[in-house]
């Protein structure tokens, strides 16, 4: 069996403690400006990476990730891990519940918000796929990048948006719920349409067994958002009871979902998605407290997520990659069509223009998830590092978009409701 030697033994533990203290102190400087940690922790690989360090001091660059030694084989498996564990936490946050309280708004308002974005890049994307510097001779590569392209246009990300709406004080609002029931709906099927695309790409998926893996996907997630999540409910009390708790779940809900992430790698859909369909039948039960669900999810999001989203900065060199002209059009895009499609299904949801665009920039913040998705569409070779970069940069400017953008439509209104109701409440008593 091979092990790491000495040398690379150190490598190892060295790349962990840097990177795991530089993305903690530059995530925390980027949080007093009030954005996510997430944009500090990618400033953070950027300048350890080959953008920066590794341009003008790559000695000091090799020595923080060494990408020629068996270490970087070791750190990659680790990312890899992480990647599953991330994907978990964010299925956590999906609440069925909802989904299903906030009835035909969220359902009128996550359809378009899916189906707009998910069409005009889909048709972009088919018919002017040389703007993105893609070029393809396979109309089979040209349907795939297409397709990918229209979901990444379509799938929001979940954990930025409730923080976001969390530090507003607008989670429990109509406008509020009505965002995250959407987004909850548009990133199962946004991630179910991605696996599929990574499934298809597969030189060995034929026609037969591209129908079978959808099956089986599919197969899979119905059974354990009925089944499966019914025994996790009534499992829970008695793992509580017998298990040191926390513990005992942190252990079993993880091992379950590396189990989800190993069947849906196994049969051709990515292992992200298996860990994600885990982490929603866990996050929907009654039994599972707010305490328990964010010990895990600061287990996770604080020390694997961090190790992830700095080696992203190692992938690509973001300066030489940079085109102004794709990545502006992947942001134009990218918010057009969410505004457009968000928006839209709000307003035929019965909101006020104000309200509707609320929703639109709420669910238009990508953040984490966009930023997992591209990253595993360029190890497939499934887009280049230009149109990778410029997916990495939109998915931090709308994240850092939503926020002020409620505030300014949402937040404002609110507070001046409050100020109003209490100046009445005050006049009643005098």
């Amino acid at each position: 069996m091979k092990t790491l030697n000495h040398h690379e033994t150190i490598s190892l533990i060295l790349s962990l403690g840097i990177l795991l203290i530089v993305a903690r102190l530059v995530g925390e400087f980027f949080r007093k400006f009030k954005m996510p940690l997430v944009v500090g922790e990618l400033v953070a690989g950027i300048c350890l990476g080959p953008s920066l360090l590794g341009q003008y001091f790559p000695q000091v660059s090799n020595l923080v990730l060494n990408k020629e030694s068996n270490s970087a084989i070791a750190f990659n498996g680790i990312t890899s891990i992480s990647v599953i564990m991330l994907l978990f936490v964010a299925g956590m946050e999906v609440d069925l519940s909802i989904i299903r309280q906030q009835g035909k708004t969220a359902l009128k308002t996550s359809f378009l918000g899916l189906v707009i974005p998910l069409g005009l890049g889909f048709l972009v994307a088919y018919y002017q796929f040389p703007l993105f510097g893609e070029n393809y001779n396979s109309h089979t590569q040209l349907i795939l990048f297409s397709l990918f392209f229209g979901t990444a246009m379509a799938v929001s990300a979940l954990p930025i948006i409730a923080r976001t709406l969390m530090d507003l004080g607008l989670f429990r609002t109509k406008v509020g719920m009505i965002i995250i029931a959407a987004a909850m709906f548009d990133d199962i099927i946004g991630w179910l349409l991605f696996s599929v695309i990574l499934g298809m790409m597969k030189p060995d998926t034929g026609a037969h067994g591209f129908i079978y893996t959808l099956g089986l996907t599919i197969l899979y997630s119905v059974a354990m958002l009925t089944v499966g999540r019914i025994i996790i409910n009534k499992s829970l009390p008695w793992a509580q009871k017998n298990f040191s708790w926390p513990g005992g779940f942190l252990s079993i809900s993880l091992g379950l979902a590396f189990l989800g992430a190993a069947f849906t790698e196994f049969i051709g859909i990515h292992a992200i998605f298996g860990a994600f369909i885990v982490g929603i039948a866990f996050g929907d039960s009654v039994h599972l407290t707010e305490k328990t669900r964010e010990i895990v999810n600061q287990f996770v999001t604080n020390i694997f997520a961090p190790l992830f989203f700095v080696s992203i900065g190692f992938k690509v060199n973001f300066f030489a990659n940079f085109d102004f002209q794709v990545t502006a059009l992947v942001l134009i895009i990218a918010v057009i069509c969410k505004l457009l499609g968000a928006g839209l299904g709000a307003l035929w949801g019965g909101l006020t223009k104000k309200e509707s665009l609320a929703v639109g920039f709420g669910m238009n913040a990508r953040g984490a998830m966009e930023i997992i998705l591209a990253l595993l569409a360029l190890q497939a070779g499934l887009i280049n590092q230009k149109l990778f970069v410029a997916i990495v940069i939109m998915a931090v400017v709308t994240s850092v978009m939503a926020g002020p953008a409620l505030q300014l439509l949402v937040k404002r209104q609110l507070d001046q409701d409050k100020e109003d109701l209490d100046k009445e409440q005050e006049e009643m008593f005098v």
